[in-house]
């Protein structure tokens, strides 16, 4: 729901109104939000004043009921009942009904208690005349879905059943309740520390597995250690709670989800914050959760990147933060654009995001908008009541302070009901054509879903490869076999193995061993596809389906070792930071000679953290091919790496890496490195780390480099820039292409918004202009200190502030209690003079870069 206690970085949406600003202000999306100047909030009694929200011009937002703690608690899921009550539940205690005021008055008609043996609802519906609690704590009849009726038609609940107990509980357990587009079942939702309930059937594949070509490494603090897949998951059930169908699984943990018009689902899911600036981070994303979906969450740096073709990824990133309640907003009186958004809450960073979907083939892309924002706003549920057409929100969670809000719309735009959004109708029939084969055997089914593996559509070859692993193997297994065509051949390559590992998975101990001659057969069928006639996405793919054969199938055998090997060690250094972290590994499993020659070279002059720690990772448990040299280049690289800022498991994550490496180290070695491996690192911030060795050229201002911007942008550089983006810190802090940290804003779009010299200037001048909306605080309290930074988490009465974005780690507790006020930052977070050590030739590769949305062919350097 909310992730574990601990700071979670900026967030990051991605709008603007072009002017120039700080970098972060100008990738964050200026606007969207009124630019009012904001008041001074005060967070020391009750719920945040509206007056301190930014919120989207047009909109309104009313305070209607700051929640008395001591009596009340702490209000986190809320439905509406069929009299158009709101229906709420304290985190950890009861459950309340309210009577919300009409328009013009903001002072609740009735609010009680609902005297019934159930609470701490982390899950609220109202549906098939009965009252629906998901309750996430070991109390009442114990975790689990809970059905609520008025048998006796007195408007109160007499009759209170366990449905379903589930194993799991608290913030990771058992969450949303929805009502299916069919009218006919319930949905449930539930986070990555429940597991699976007994089910009747599924969608899914029974084939899940962890898949790691290498030896996983845990998070760094133990958190959910052992902890295998499938993850959070998603089913569906009958009003009874009796028969249960799996959905879709690998989430880390989606507190909520919604349905769309089209009948399609949409799910939040959360980031583990404390795997920031590491590659193995993913952000919150919202998910299409299609029939039968996996999305690769694997407990601690063991997560499947977004791109592996045997899971599926997102319809937009969001980034840093902790995801709550989301509801699109059918029924509310807004302008079309609204009523049609998907709107999610982010609860430490006190974000409200509409996200805009767009239908793509048979699945969606988003563009996500800030809706409303505060600070502290900790968000927690939401719902459109259409009786009013307003929309109302909650804060609350962790005992902190919890109040109702309502949003209304009072701008001039047309409110008439919106006609929905068109497009995709028909790559989304033929998508559940393909589903209606999940979850069982069909004669029809393998000539039906063939045509689609080699499909442009993601979704579609998802889709269709799911429905191939649900039917006997013998039906197709020489059709895979004999295929021709390398996109449908890699996606049936990688059925086979999963499907093959089901059928071993589910025999009998005393059955013979796995055949061997299916591997050798599979792996000539890879060998046949041409790597330079492959896309990039789908030289990815190949690997991934090479790697299958080996975590399903067994370690290859000596002539195959070799001969993949002679295959994928020429491929190594790639051009892409995807395809280097796949490569590497298989140079450590198939244990290339040169591995560690050249991994350790590359891991010395890798650009960023998340690629440097990527490398270390593979290297960790590479056996052969070492020297004394090597070994201390490698072990050197520990004392710069303690300099490395991220979330709260780096630390442990560097301290397993280090460990796991020495179990191949032999005492006498041990011996010899006693100087580096006792060495004390010199901590430095990560700025003073990496431009350690570079000198002062100029301090650069706008007006030095404006005139070359017009002609000098040609014919650059990319991989200068690419290096460069390292050599001054960008990574330190912000994605592009795929690389780099993550508590900043991702800058891979920036080239296709901005022109060159608000960009430039974004980066010389970053506090120039600094967005009130995305501004850092700064809270004086009552003792005349100061504290500035972000709201990154919540406890009780304690704001935990990150006061320096290079250390997402790190964050300074202030009480409420203690502050005297609270107002925005007039300085930038982003550092200045980060130029300051670059050549004007250097800049233009540097701005080259950036303006190139990570596109190496891109006409710049033509």
């Amino acid at each position: 729901m909310w992730g574990t206690v601990t700071v979670s970085p900026m967030s990051h949406p991605r709008r603007s109104r072009g002017t120039a600003a700080s970098l972060i202000g100008l990738v964050l999306g200026l606007g969207m939000l009124s630019s009012a100047t904001v008041l001074h909030a005060d967070v020391r009694d009750g719920a945040t004043p509206v007056a301190s929200l930014k919120v989207a011009p047009g909109f309104k937002v009313e305070l209607l009921y700051s929640v008395p703690k001591e009596q009340q608690g702490s209000w986190v899921s809320m439905c509406l009942d069929n009299k158009g009550r709101l229906i709420v539940s304290d985190q950890y205690g009861k459950l309340y009904r309210l009577t919300t005021p009409p328009p013009g008055s903001t002072t609740l008609q009735k609010i009680e208690p609902l005297n019934v043996e159930v609470g701490s609802a982390q899950g609220l519906l109202y549906a098939f005349d009965s009252l629906y609690v998901m309750c996430a704590e070991q109390k009442f009849q114990g975790r689990g879905l809970y059905r609520l009726r008025d048998t006796k038609g007195t408007d109160q609940f007499d009759e209170v059943r366990l449905l379903r107990k589930l194993d799991g509980g608290g913030e990771h357990g058992p969450h949303a309740i929805l009502k299916s587009p069919d009218g006919k079942t319930l949905t449930i939702v539930s986070g990555n520390q429940t597991r699976v309930t007994e089910i009747n059937s599924s969608r899914v594949p029974l084939d899940w597995s962890e898949d790691h070509l290498l030896p996983r490494l845990w998070d760094g603090n133990g958190f959910m250690k052992g902890v295998l897949a499938p993850g959070g998951w998603i089913a569906k059930t009958d009003p009874e709670g009796r028969e249960w169908e799996l959905l879709a699984t690998g989430f880390r943990n989606e507190y909520d989800a919604a349905y769309n018009r089209d009948g399609e689902l949409f799910a939040f899911d959360a980031d583990m914050e404390w795997d920031l600036n590491t590659p193995w981070y993913r952000p919150t994303r919202v998910n299409h959760v299609v029939s039968g979906a996996e999305f690769g969450w694997r407990s601690g740096a063991g997560k499947w990147p977004a791109y592996y073709p045997d899971s599926l990824g997102a319809v937009v990133n969001v980034g840093p933060g902790s995801p709550t309640g989301v509801t699109f907003g059918y029924g509310a009186k807004f302008p079309a654009k609204f009523q049609e958004a998907l709107f999610i809450n982010d609860w430490s960073y006190g974000k409200l995001y509409a996200v805009i979907l767009k239908p793509a083939g048979s699945g969606y892309t988003g563009q996500l908008e800030e809706f409303i924002s505060g600070s502290p706003l900790p968000l927690t549920d939401l719902v459109v009541n259409p009786a009013d057409g307003a929309l109302y929100f909650t804060i609350g969670g962790r005992k902190t302070q919890s109040g109702l809000y309502r949003v209304l719309y009072t701008g001039p735009e047309s409110t008439a009901p919106s006609k929905g959004m068109s497009g995709g109708e028909r790559d989304r029939a033929a998508r559940r054509r393909l589903e209606a084969f999940h979850g069982h055997a069909d004669p029809k089914a393998v000539a039906a879903v063939w045509p689609f593996l080699k499909s442009a559509d993601r979704n579609l070859r998802f889709a269709a490869r799911v429905a191939l692993e649900w039917q006997p193997v013998e039906t197709w297994r020489d059709r895979a076999l004999a295929e021709k065509n390398p996109e449908t051949s890699i996606q049936a390559m990688i059925a086979l193995a999963r499907a093959s590992h089901r059928d071993r998975f589910h025999s009998k101990p005393t059955d013979p061993a796995p055949d061997a001659a299916l591997q050798e057969k599979m792996f000539e069928v890879l060998q046949r596809v041409s790597w330079s006639r492959l896309s990039e996405s789908q030289q990815l793919e190949w690997l991934r389906a090479n790697a299958l054969l080996f975590t399903r199938l067994g370690a290859p055998n000596e002539p195959i070792r070799q001969a993949l090997l002679a295959r994928v060690s020429p491929l190594y250094p790639a051009r892409s930071r995807e395809l280097n972290a796949e490569l590497a590994p298989f140079l450590v499993y198939l244990e290339a000679p040169d591995a560690a020659a050249r991994l350790v070279a590359a891991l010395q002059s890798a650009p960023s953290q998340e690629e440097q720690l990527d490398l270390a990772r593979a290297i960790r448990v590479l056996k052969t091919g070492w020297t004394p040299k090597l070994h201390r280049a490698y072990f050197g690289w520990f004392l710069k790496a303690a300099s490395f800022r991220g979330g709260a498991s780096l630390a442990g994550f560097l301290r397993d890496i280090k460990a796991d490496a020495l179990v191949h180290v032999s005492e006498a070695e041990k011996a010899e490195l006693a100087d580096v491996l006792n060495a004390k690192p010199v901590i430095k911030k990560p700025l003073e780390n990496l431009l350690a060795g570079r000198s002062t050229v100029k301090e650069w201002k706008v007006s030095d480099v404006t005139p070359a911007l017009a002609t000098g942008l040609r014919h650059r550089n990319f991989q200068k820039g690419h290096d460069l983006f390292g050599a001054v810190g960008c990574f330190n802090c912000h994605r592009f292409a795929g690389d780099g940290g993550a508590v900043g804003p991702d800058l891979t779009g920036i080239g296709g918004r901005f022109n060159p010299k608000d960009l430039l200037e974004s980066i010389i001048e970053p506090s120039k202009e600094v967005s009130d909306q995305y501004a850092p605080i700064v809270i004086t309290t009552k003792s005349g200190s100061t504290v500035t930074g972000r709201v990154a988490n919540l406890n009780d009465e304690v704001m935990m502030i990150m006061e320096d974005m290079s250390a997402p780690g790190d964050f300074t507790n202030v009480r409420r209690s203690d502050i005297l006020n609270v107002e925005p930052s007039k300085i930038s977070p982003m550092p200045e003079g980060l130029l300051n050590t670059l050549k004007q030739e250097e800049i233009l590769d540097l701005m080259a870069f950036l303006l190139s949305r990570g596109d190496e062919k891109a006409a710049l350097f033509k």
